[in-house]
């Protein structure tokens, strides 16, 4: 610490055509080398066009680069050899020791050279001299990677006095440009959020009102026999669905998703998962998710003995490892791909190890506890009885098709985040941080609204026509959302990253997919949520003789 460097020589090595060649795939690639110092990341500082505004700051400098020689065409490869790195540091005035808040790099390709035979003990270069104060400075003269090439391993240290405080040293990082673009983002979703509740309300409030008026008024028996729309149903709309056991599951899971996201999203807001804590918003959602449990277990059985439903256990198992088990297959392959391209990206067996427990010696006994409360809890009753014998559902009009409507259904839900959508994608997928928390937050609870509206509506619309099979279609109405999401995703894999391995790719599109199966689960949980609300709260207050 304090202690500058000038032209340290690191090493000496010779390429082979083996190590030339990976190092030429590399820069090709525009693969980055990445340090810490005391927890902050490298940065090389990128002036902008105009001089006053502070840098940009790219994290990890780059291999190397691409370039011609004047005069010639063709292109060659050049490494950064030579690191010249500006350590900042922030003195307390009252204990006089000081602590790091910047960490940059200014790397530069250089040929070096040295007079005489090579001495491992006292190497001296004339490339780059502290006796003679030659340092360098431009990368004039850079070095070739090829066969045979001998390459000299240098780097600077400076240490410059900062006025940054230490608290606030990640704020250079954490620099955005973009806020407006954020603004726009939810301005843009808060339209599509009061044009739904202006249609909710108008549903809520006239249509509802004038019918349920209506219904009650009509008192003598030839009036009764002519009534139509949704009190028609009501024979039938709380029969159980077909395959009522996995809506149980499925319901349970998002409320265990839901539980997960929110308040992980409310510590991210108070601070608690800063970048600075590597891995931090990762290992707090695993957490959450487990600890989620006991909330997945009580919705689905409550939900399950609604259905009439009595083998309780058999639903806490399901919900325990369904969708954590297509979660760590998809996880499982991905993981056994990176392992075979010998990456230290790859999750090792111990952490495997751990995650295994986490999920079976955590999760799945609180689904249990979950699932004993809620089915020793009295079932919920329904507001109309259910007929013995279903009633037929009438021909529906083409845009009632429920494939038809369950597509249109997504639309709104995805259209309200996708812009927000944009940035964490760019900050998972090209290495930036994401700390934008307050706007994310808005958006999802903008999100939770347009899911809850459009199945609404399109709800109201499906009992209107006499047709009462409303249980999967309110999941799936807002849960297809979930199928746009990934359609971005391909989209965003096309236009913005260039990937052309074939691991990188296949990396790419199971994360994508594990991301949509959760939205899926999320939105589709939320849906159906506010659509048993709504049918319950219609049927409750209408007089049925």
């Amino acid at each position: 610490m304090g202690d500058a460097k000038m032209c340290n020589v690191l090493c000496r090595k010779t390429l082979d055509s083996k190590t030339a060649k990976a190092f030429k795939e590399k820069i090709d690639d525009e693969y980055r080398v990445n340090m810490i110092l005391d927890n902050l990341p490298l940065v090389v500082p990128i002036q902008r066009l105009d001089q006053e505004s502070p840098p940009v700051y790219q994290l990890g400098y780059h291999v190397g680069l691409k370039g011609q020689y004047s005069g010639s065409k063709e292109e060659k490869y050049f490494i950064h050899n030579h690191l010249s790195f500006i350590v900042k540091y922030h003195k307390d005035p009252q204990s006089n020791s000081a602590r790091i808040v910047g960490f940059e790099v200014k790397p530069f390709s250089v040929k070096h050279a040295y007079e005489g035979k090579w001495n491992d003990e006292k190497p001296r270069l004339t490339t780059c001299d502290p006796h003679t104060r030659h340092t360098v400075v431009n990368s004039n003269t850079p070095q070739e990677v090829e066969d045979k090439a001998e390459i000299i391993f240098t780097y600077d240290v400076e240490f410059q006095d900062s006025d940054v405080k230490w608290a606030s040293r990640w704020d250079a990082y954490l620099l955005m440009t973009d806020d407006q673009i954020h603004w726009f983002s939810i301005v843009n979703s808060l339209m599509i959020v009061l044009f739904l509740s202006g249609m909710v309300a108008m549903i809520m409030l006239r249509t509802l009102y004038r019918d349920i008026s209506k219904y009650n008024e009509l008192e003598t028996q030839e009036e009764a026999q002519e009534e139509t729309g949704w009190k028609l149903v009501h024979g039938d709309v709380f029969r159980p669905p077909s395959n009522s056991d996995l809506l149980c599951v499925y319901v349970g899971t998002g409320v265990q998703f839901f539980g997960m996201i929110l308040v992980t999203m409310i510590f991210a807001i108070l601070g608690f998962l800063s970048p600075s804590n590597r891995g931090g918003l990762m290992t707090a959602m695993l957490l959450l998710w487990v600890f989620m449990g006991i909330f997945a277990g009580y919705a689905s059985t409550r939900l399950y003995k609604m259905f009439k439903g009595s083998e309780w256990k058999k639903i806490a198992l399901r919900t325990a490892v369904m969708f954590p088990g297509v979660v760590s297959a998809i996880f499982f392959v991905l993981n056994a791909l990176i392992w075979g391209q010998k990456s230290s990206g790859a999750v090792p067996f111990g952490t495997m190890f751990a995650l295994i427990f986490l999920w079976f010696g955590i999760s799945v006994p609180l689904v249990f506890v979950g699932s004993y409360i809620g089915f020793k809890k009295p079932a919920i009753e329904d507001p109309v009885k259910t007929n013995k014998i279903p009633r037929q559902i009438p021909e529906q009009a083409w845009y009632m098709n429920p494939a038809f409507s369950i597509l249109i259904g997504g639309i709104l839900p995805f259209g309200a985040v996708f812009i927000e959508l944009f940035f964490i994608l760019t900050s998972i997928w090209l290495n930036q941080f994401y700390y934008i928390f307050g706007f994310l937050f808005l958006v999802f609870a903008i999100l939770l609204v347009t899911c809850a509206e459009i199945t609404i509506v399109l709800c109201y619309f499906q009992l209107c026509s006499e047709d009462y099979l409303w249980w999967w279609r309110s999941y799936l109405t807002s849960g297809s959302s979930a199928l746009y999401l990934f359609l971005y995703a391909t989209f965003y894999f096309f236009t913005k990253l260039e990937i052309t391995k074939l691991v990188s790719g296949a990396l790419y599109f199971g994360y994508m997919l594990i991301a949509s199966y959760a939205f899926f689960v999320l939105t589709g949980t939320i849906g159906f949520y506010a659509c048993l609300w709504f049918t319950r709260l219609i049927y409750s207050s209408v007089k049925i003789d």
